[in-house]
């Protein structure tokens, strides 16, 4: 999985005295008897590129919009700045939102869509000029002030869009799947240029994607909602690699879940009976775990490697070769084990046209060391 940023020694939701610009308290969302929103609760501070990420239906647009104030919660309460802003209409709060259309007014021009907003708040014309020119060249569009939206592209619509969102110098900039209409290539593009463009402003973006690469490559966080709930809220990287239940190990890339019971559990290593598996399965976990207790074993597949044959030792299993995918950079391989379970397996394809020495129907083995897999309780 891509991640464009990196770590800093304490990130602001990390600082102990670091006020929330966004706190929503227990907030609901109810349409008749539908929780789109159920008991929802979560802090975004100053300078951070929050991703709320889901499968379509499971509450994230929903909750963007109570942020913004075209919804009213049914319950709990949002905080802006320390300001209870639950009831406050959309205009009177320090946000700008993108909508997924780009909601451009076709009979105006590049430059009058930007302006829109600024003549609305009463910006001199000087003043409102210089903003104008400052956000087409922010984004690259210096070229299409007078173009109509007619005349435009897919990705030039969006750059107009993100200009127009930008240029109140809202606190908090609301962006609603910004990126859906754009191709692939021009997609992964937009995600850089996005991501540096809300660095050197220092605002705070939040965004809606249901792309879990989108929103790995550009968070610093990631809220993962599932049914209206939030499975779990992490860094890109902690998400991937330490997946809290078996939902959020599944959305996020790829995952091979082994169904257990815990046999036994010395300093930060716990035992676990797998039949999935064929065997014994040993991680790295130093929360006290109780014998018999039901639990699942997650291994990602780059993380299994090939081995000549078995050695007994925990995290060894052998299958058959059933499905191959080559994706270029890497193969995907399907392997059926025993037990009936298919798992997956992947290689890195380092050398060009190299002879490919795996095949179909092959029988292979294959291990993982304990500190590269988790336990799931849930």
């Amino acid at each position: 999985m891509a991640q464009l940023r990196s770590s800093t020694p304490l990130e602001s939701w990390q600082a102990p005295e670091g006020e929330p610009v966004i706190r929503v308290e227990s907030v609901t969302k109810k349409f008749g008897d539908v929780y789109a929103v159920d008991d929802i609760s979560l802090s975004i501070h100053q300078g951070e590129f929050f991703s709320l990420l889901g499968s379509s239906g499971c509450g994230k647009t929903t909750l963007l919009r109570m942020l913004a104030g075209f919804e009213t919660p049914s319950a709990g309460r949002i905080f802006i700045d320390g300001v209870d802003m639950t009831h406050t209409p959309p205009y009177e709060r320090p946000i700008n939102m993108m909508f997924q259309s780009y909601a451009l007014f076709p009979h105006m021009t590049v430059e009058d869509n930007i302006a829109f907003g600024l003549k609305q708040e009463g910006m001199p014309s000087s003043e409102r000029k210089q903003r104008i020119q400052e956000m087409m060249a922010l984004v690259q569009i210096d070229a299409l002030a007078k173009r109509k939206p007619h005349q435009l592209s897919g990705g030039q619509r969006q750059r107009v869009a993100l200009a127009r969102a930008l240029a109140k110098q809202p606190k908090i900039l609301l962006l609603d799947e910004p990126l859906g209409a754009l191709d692939k290539k021009l997609r992964e593009k937009t995600q850089f240029e996005l991501v540096n463009i809300q660095e050197r402003l220092g605002m705070t973006f939040v965004i809606v994607t249901h792309d879990q690469e989108e929103a790995m490559t550009m968070s610093s966080r990631i809220a993962l909602m599932h049914d209206g709930r939030i499975e779990q809220i992490d860094p890109p990287r902690r998400m991937y690699e330490y997946p809290s239940t078996r939902y959020a190990a599944s959305f996020i890339g790829t995952v091979n879940l082994f169904s257990g019971y815990v046999v036994s559990q010395e300093d930060d290593h716990v035992l676990i009976q797998s039949e999935e598996a064929g065997g014994l399965l040993q991680v790295k976990h130093s929360q006290p775990l109780v014998a018999g207790m039901e639990v699942t074993v997650a291994v990602r597949p780059e993380k299994c490697r090939l081995m000549a044959e078995l050695t007994g030792a925990p995290n060894q299993i052998k299958g058959v070769i059933k499905e191959i995918a080559y994706l270029g950079d890497v193969s995907i391989y399907h392997v059926d084990l025993p037990s009936g379970k298919r798992v997956q397996f992947t290689q890195s394809n380092i050398q060009a046209l190299a002879e490919q020495p795996l095949t179909w129907e092959q029988e292979v083995c294959l291990a993982w060391q304990s500190n590269s897999c988790g336990v799931l309780e849930e």
